[in-house]
């Protein structure tokens, strides 16, 4: 054999467990409509927060704050579950995703077509935010001067410096850092692209070492994974309590004028995530023929899991599960775009930023102009496509984007208080994305076996794996010629 064939046997021989047999508390979850919970703990949360702010003075000013920043706790605590294990679960799952694929070719292909159509889609969505924006203007329909009084009550603490512009000959060097030197550093500061880079050279070189070298970590990697999906379910239990707490502490800091003059702008967002929903379901019909009302009833348990979670990395068992199930995606497949769209496909957290950008413009009346929207369309692809599938983290990325284009960063306390709303909404959008593209790869793309046969194999091998114990089965390569 040639070291070609060599290879591309060895990432035939080991066939690591899918991620998707992680996903019967999720499922769980979708039985008892935990969307349904978390609704309910939203409508509660802002009239708690009415009868304990400003606007009904039930308590003093600052009894009610010290009782909102208990009821936030719980909230508090589910984020920090989730941001805790959102990189050790990305890293573990594109790593075992690279092996899961059906040869080398088919990496090479996949690979290439995946990160352009991220980036494209991601670009579309924050053109598109800006746009909505603009016709809209959001920023009109509030008193800018009540909504600068909340602020004052509501300060948010965003360490940022505001970035420079990059010098054409920096670009080498700008490259050459998206190699990690220090990879737990990049960890440790949560530089998800950085940690994608190098969970996807550490996935490479498994896969073309050899099966025996290569098990042991692929069977820690499995073992990760389920610690990260047990402490998803710890979170989960949290969920609409903690929605109810920290829309309760928002709401009794803000106060419900002000809730209610944010009414538009979280219109326009969600009219743009709205439209980008549409974008998803026209590319799905053209390219895969398939239905839009057929493709939101396949999809909708995970989007609406998506919804109540507020992070895509949470629900990505099921996001696999339901595109070889319901979207008749190949395994090797759907386990490798499906861990990577939970990182770099931040469709809907894109068009939120350029929605926020255009906003508080208009409340601070800075005029950006078609070269400011130039600039917030490249800073924000770059600051999505590697962000962590976390709760909140698009109003990390906004003050970067805010930075560029002259907008004060301290503007985004304006409109955190209808962020919880907004980021459970782009969650589902980014994850809708996810399993739309995991379809494109499957048609374009495709695998030298079909979609039946690679998953008669997965259940010959889960049967091999109820008898043995084993989490990775090494596979005898073919010797036909």
């Amino acid at each position: 054999m040639n070291q070609q064939e060599q290879q591309s046997a060895s990432i035939a021989s080991l066939q690591p467990r899918s991620l998707k047999y992680l996903t019967t508390y999720l499922q769980t979850l979708v039985r008892t409509r935990l969307w349904l919970q978390v609704l309910v703990g939203m409508v509660l949360g802002i009239g708690v927060g009415i009868v304990l702010g400003p606007s009904v003075g039930w308590l003093p000013a600052q009894t009610a704050a010290t009782v909102s920043d208990w009821l936030a706790f719980p909230g508090k605590l589910f984020l920090a579950l989730i941001q805790m294990i959102v990189i050790p679960l990305v890293f573990a799952s594109i790593i075992r995703g690279l092996a899961a694929t059906e040869d080398l070719e088919q990496l090479r292909k996949m690979g290439a077509r995946v990160v352009l159509f991220f980036i494209v889609t991601t670009a579309v969505a924050i053109v598109i935010g800006l746009t909505v924006a603009s016709v809209i203007k959001p920023g009109t329909f509030v008193d800018s001067q009540v909504l600068q009084n909340a602020l004052i009550s509501a300060p948010v603490s965003l360490d940022h410096t505001p970035s420079e512009a990059m010098n054409l000959k920096e670009l080498p060097q700008k490259i050459i850092t998206l190699l990690p030197a220090n990879p737990l550093n990049s960890m440790v500061e949560s530089n998800m692209l950085q940690v994608v880079i190098f969970a996807m050279v550490i996935g490479v070189a498994l896969v073309m070492m050899v099966p025996a070298q290569a098990k042991p970590l692929l069977d820690l990697m499995g073992s990760l994974q389920e610690v990260c999906m047990m402490v998803v379910r710890w979170a989960m239990l949290l969920a609409p309590v903690a929605v109810f707490g920290l829309l309760a502490q928002l709401t009794a800091k803000l106060g419900l004028g002000a809730l209610l003059g944010m009414a538009v702008y979280v219109g326009t967002v969600l009219l743009g995530l709205l439209i980008m929903f549409v974008i998803y379901l026209v590319i799905i019909y053209i390219v895969a023929r398939q239905r839009p009302l057929a493709f939101i009833s396949s999809v909708r348990e995970v989007l609406l899991l998506a919804f109540s979670t507020s992070s895509s990395a949470a629900v990505m068992p099921l996001s696999i599960k339901t595109a070889e199930s319901a979207l008749n995606v190949r395994p090797s497949v759907s386990q490798f775009v499906i861990p990577l769209g939970a990182t770099i496909n931040m469709n809907g957290t894109a068009l939120y930023q350029g929605v926020a950008a255009i906003f508080l413009a208009q409340i601070y009346g800075v005029d950006i102009g078609l070269g400011g929207m130039a600039l917030i369309v490249l800073t924000a692809v770059g600051a999505s496509i590697g962000a962590p599938a976390t709760p909140g983290v698009g109003i990390v990325i906004l003050s970067m984007v805010l930075s560029t284009v002259g907008i004060p960063p301290a503007g985004i306390a304006l409109i955190m208080g209808v962020d919880r709303i907004l980021d459970m909404s782009r969650t589902a959008i980014n994850v809708s994305g996810d399993l739309v593209t995991a379809k494109l790869m499957d048609v374009w793309v495709g695998g030298k076996l079909s979609h039946h046969e690679e998953i008669a194999g997965e259940e010959t091998l889960e049967r091999i794996r109820e008898q043995t114990g084993e989490d990775v089965i090494a596979v005898e390569p073919s010797t036909d010629s």
